[in-house]
């Protein structure tokens, strides 16, 4: 399964999650049955409110799930619209717990009552 989890800065396993999925400036994605990393940076990190398309820079990564501190309400929308999930994860937390939780089933999926309020 792979899983993209955004991140505020570009450290690997030692990175730490960031709040809100749209505006983060780094993401990790974490392929679990082989245990690869990679950043990506976010070529939409700077974006209109409602704009956010933050997908365009994952593309290629044939994603399953997003595990995040927090996401508007239309992101989800087009997330789900792809066929991934999203998971909450804690902001601040280290990429690598948050991949140990994912892979215990420790994460809650976020639910549109979830999303961010002001978007």
């Amino acid at each position: 399964m792979r899983i993209c989890i955004p991140v505020g800065e570009n450290n690997g396993a030692q990175s730490r999650t960031y709040g809100h999925f749209g505006s983060a400036p780094w993401f990790i994605v974490y392929d679990t049955e082989t245990g690869k990393m990679e950043e990506v940076s976010n070529n939409n990190e700077h974006h209109e409110h409602g704009r956010c398309n933050p997908l365009s820079s994952l593309q290629q990564y044939s994603l399953d799930a997003i595990i995040t501190g927090g996401i508007g309400r239309r992101a989800l929308e087009k997330i789900h619209a792809a066929g991934m999930k999203v998971y909450r994860a804690d902001h601040g937390e280290y990429v690598e717990n948050v991949v140990r939780l994912f892979i215990e089933r420790q994460l809650p999926e976020v639910t549109f009552e979830d999303t961010c309020h002001h978007h």
